[in-house]
């Protein structure tokens, strides 16, 4: 990869970003609004958004379609392909010990995008007709606040080092425990 190629990527990313999310904003303030102001959702999710809106939203259900092909969908077909090429490559390993540490290194990394795309897929791009607002808010749980949340972890203690840091760590722990139990009996 090279820096031409990374910074094109990367302009990429922020522009389609960007419009996407200029159009979803002017379409959604050309709504009318005449119920309540209060959303039931953790945050002001386009869905929920839609649901307390007075005026038609054909329009912004259409446009939300669309931008799902070019958000969700799109790139949910690069990563398959990606993968596709990647266990190719991996069932050509003679070793079955290599084939093996390449699975498991492939595997965290694909079980977090899998959790990250299934919840988007389910609230954008192909939702259920009667997503409850329970649902709706775990899987929108899902995708903010799970995913980032496990992905450093994941990937993290993959290192050796910082895998044999935590494990002194949790060490120390049932140490302490153990102390604290042994003065109070």
């Amino acid at each position: 990869m090279t820096i031409d190629y990374c910074v094109k990527l990367v302009v990429m990313s922020w522009t389609l970003g960007f419009v996407s999310t200029v159009i979803v904003t002017i379409t959604l303030s050309m709504l009318v609004f005449c119920r309540t102001n209060i959303i039931d959702h953790f945050f002001c999710d386009t869905v929920p958004l839609l649901d307390i809106a007075c005026s038609d939203a054909f329009i912004v259900h259409i446009e939300m379609c669309l931008l799902s092909i070019a958000l969700v969908i799109a790139p949910t077909i690069i990563i398959i392909k990606c993968y596709t090429n990647i266990i190719i490559n991996i069932l050509r390993i003679p070793s079955s010990t290599g084939r093996q540490k390449a699975f498991s290194t492939c595997s965290s990394h694909l079980i977090v995008v899998s959790i990250f795309y299934w919840t988007l897929f389910s609230v954008y791009a192909f939702p259920p007709k009667e997503l409850s607002s329970t649902i709706s808010k775990i899987l929108s749980l899902l995708y903010t606040m799970f995913t980032p949340l496990i992905n450093p972890i994941i990937y993290s203690l993959r290192n050796k080092d910082i895998g044999k840091t935590v494990q002194e760590m949790l060490n120390q722990c049932r140490t302490l425990k153990n102390r604290k139990k042994q003065t109070y009996s």
